[in-house]
């Protein structure tokens, strides 16, 4: 009997021992209360420093390369006009020198050609032509170029100026002590002019001789 209980007693012994543990792992672990979170004093925030500006750097423009234009035509140089002044003026002096009226020894004023065409004509050829085809005649002297352009002056008038009209040229012929003065115009069409001349009698402005004839284009 001892030997009985001397078994089985530490085996009651165990089971109860066993039973105490399973219970109080079957009992749930106390919950703990969650402490609350202490509160963080705010802190203010640091004021917010301007982003500074950084200058964009301006793009350098690409520099084109050179530009190449066409050739361009030079303009065309005016034409240039010659005529056969001497052609035309020989003829017409031959007939005023045999002109009545005329009295041999007197001062002739020769005035320059003067333009009535239509378009640009340089007259000074056709003076020189005209004083030149007057230069060895027998009956007039001819008021020299440096008479001439000096009255001219004292009218205020340039050397290269033509009189215009047919009062100055008397007016200068007169003060130069002409007893005649020959005036002559071109005039009609600058591709063709006709030169007209009229000599006249100084004292009084009557012409005593007027011709005409066309003169013609050199080129």
């Amino acid at each position: 009997m001892i030997r009985f209980y001397r078994y089985v007693l530490p085996g009651i012994i165990a089971m109860l021992l066993s039973g105490c543990i399973m219970r109080d792992e079957q009992q749930p672990a106390p919950v703990e209360e969650a402490q609350p979170t202490p509160q963080q004093p705010t802190q203010p925030l640091p004021p917010t420093q301007p982003v500074p500006t950084v200058p964009s750097v301006p793009s350098v423009p690409t520099q084109p390369g050179p530009i190449e234009h066409p050739a361009e035509t030079a303009p065309a140089e005016p034409k240039v006009r010659t005529y056969d002044w001497s052609g035309a003026m020989q003829p017409m002096v031959g007939k005023m020198l045999q002109a009545q009226g005329v009295n041999a020894g007197s001062v002739l004023l020769v005035d320059s050609v003067n333009n009535r065409t239509n378009g640009s004509l340089q007259t000074s050829a056709a003076t020189e032509a005209l004083r030149g085809a007057l230069a060895n005649n027998n009956k007039f002297t001819l008021v020299s170029a440096q008479q001439l352009a000096m009255a001219k002056q004292q009218l205020g008038l340039s050397p290269q100026d033509s009189l215009g009209s047919r009062s100055k040229a008397i007016g200068i012929a007169r003060n130069v002590g002409a007893q005649y003065v020959l005036y002559s115009n071109a005039s009609g069409s600058v591709g063709a002019p006709t030169l007209q001349m009229q000599l006249m009698l100084v004292q009084t402005g009557e012409i005593i001789w007027s011709g005409k004839g066309a003169v013609q284009q050199t080129q």
